[in-house]
């Protein structure tokens, strides 16, 4: 079985795929102009604007179900794992895919809002409905919700709550069907409660661990800080193959960098598309740059922070191009993942160090799983119509519940081999699909910034720029809506 994967792995993340996201997202963001840098003060002031209602939720609510999503497994053991297979130069490409990645991000999360729907009194949206809409051809849009759900469902879950078992073990001796049971009982509380139950507990839980995490890492950065110029200096020199040790490296550096960057920020892969058509906005525009700031928040910041936690310390195993002979081996016997910030943590605060990850890792990859419920809810409501669609919802739950509990306790290597597979699927079928459909987020786009130039609070009305089958902002955006906080 690990080993089909595995070949299906090399097929789906083959070293053109790996350039052709690169590319893609620097093609956004020249025809964005770089909005990641020209709106970056909008992005910000957005996150706290607007309100929820009774169909939507809140800007911030939006974003915290998609950082739920992002922000997890791939912050501390993918970030790693970056490291343990590309050397610390990866880590300079996990930052050149979140900034480029973001104009994907805007892309794909506008478009989500421009073609989104309400469906049983809620806003449903994402790549399914964009390709339907969009491009007008059924099966493709078919092909990526089935992808989704298998991805979603079956395939990704299992890295999340692999995590959590093994920090839990390591940190505290938790058997794994132990730690499995606690986790799918809590996920099972807050999934049957729905989507306004998920967003709650999001945007109280993922701020709260996103920075209780990153001040952590500033205090191991602060009690290293001599070490900051050597660090930065062995990041860029291995990126560059300009460094002696790991200058070889630099194609797998390129490779795991972008790979993990992809999988920690997800911008291209179409799952933060699904959050973002949640969202309550005069403009989808808005949405938009809200999601491309949640890009920079998980790679930027979150990433970062594992990186400089083991970079900073040395906590840290790289292996050569050979995938068996070490070119660094200071935790001889430690597994790339969590084991690496483990150490990296208790080197400087002893005791701490095991537990404290341990706990993060949970915060992080529980929200992720439960991310991972409402994107795969949103692809069975675009598949499944009518009376059907409450027992189809009902099955879905119980089958993330058995494939969470089962991720728990299988081996990591076949956890991280069956996620790459399921993010690869899920890449390829995105990536075609904005970039066939671009042209109407661009329209959004000059049209935001066209109104803000005029001093207004944008507005969109999709008739008037002439965007077609965007039927919710046909007559220009309701403000009658009734809100709920």
């Amino acid at each position: 079985m690990e080993a089909f994967v595995n070949q299906l792995n090399g097929i789906l993340w083959s070293t053109p795929v790996i350039y052709i996201c690169l590319a893609i997202g620097l093609l956004f963001s020249v025809l964005t102009r770089f909005l990641q840098v020209r709106h970056i003060k909008d992005m910000v002031l957005l996150m706290f604007q607007g309100k929820s209602s009774a169909a939507g939720v809140s800007s911030f609510q939006a974003l915290s179900i998609a950082l739920s999503g992002r922000v997890g497994t791939g912050n501390i053991a993918g970030t790693a794992t970056a490291i343990a297979m590309g050397g610390p130069g990866a880590v300079f490409w996990m930052w050149a895919m979140a900034f480029i990645g973001a104009a994907t991000a805007f892309i794909e999360s506008t478009l989500a809002q421009i073609y989104k729907e309400k469906k049983d009194g809620l806003y449903r949206g994402g790549p399914a409905f964009y390709i339907e809409k969009g491009i007008g051809i059924k099966w493709f849009a078919v092909l990526f919700a089935i992808s989704a759900l298998l991805a979603m469902a079956l395939l990704m879950p299992g890295i999340q709550s692999n995590s959590i078992a093994l920090g839990m073990e390591n940190a505290f001796g938790v058997n794994k069907s132990v730690t499995g049971a606690i986790i799918i009982a809590l996920l099972a509380l807050i999934i049957f409660g729905g989507v306004k139950r998920i967003a709650t507990v999001a945007q109280y839980v993922v701020p709260f661990m996103a920075i209780g995490y990153i001040l952590v890492s500033l205090v191991i950065v602060g009690m290293n800080i001599g070490e900051l110029p050597a660090v930065f200096s062995l990041i860029f020199r291995s990126a560059f193959a300009a460094d002696s040790m790991f200058g070889g490296l630099v194609g797998s550096a390129i490779a795991w960098g972008v790979k993990r960057g992809i999988y920690s920020n997800e911008a291209g892969q179409g799952t933060g598309a699904h959050a973002a058509a949640a969202a309550e906005v005069s403009h989808p525009a808005k949405q938009g740059l809200v999601q491309a700031f949640s890009v920079y928040i998980d790679t930027l910041f979150v990433c970062s922070a594992t990186a400089f936690m083991i970079l900073f310390t040395g906590m840290f195993n790289t292996v050569g191009t050979d995938g068996k002979t070490f070119l660094v081996e200071n935790l001889p016997g430690v597994e790339a993942g969590p084991g690496y910030t483990q150490a990296a943590v208790e080197s400087v605060l002893p005791g701490f160090g095991a537990g404290f990850v341990a706990v993060s890792l949970f915060f992080f990859a529980f929200t992720t799983i439960m991310a991972y419920y409402y994107m795969a809810e949103t692809n069975v409501t675009y598949l499944i119509k009518g009376k059907n669609l409450k027992l189809a919802t009902l099955v879905l739950k119980f089958v993330i519940l058995a494939s969470t509990f089962y991720g728990a306790v299988k081996t990591a290597g076949l956890a991280w081999a069956l996620g790459d597979a399921g993010l690869g699927l899920m890449v390829w079928l995105n990536l075609i699909a904005i970039l066939i459909l671009a042209k109407p987020a661009l329209i959004a786009l000059k049209d935001y910034e066209a109104q803000k130039k005029q001093g207004l609070d944008p507005v969109f009305n999709s008739t008037k720029l002439g965007i077609k089958n965007a039927e919710y902002w046909e007559d220009g955006y309701n403000v009658q809506e009734e809100k709920v906080s």
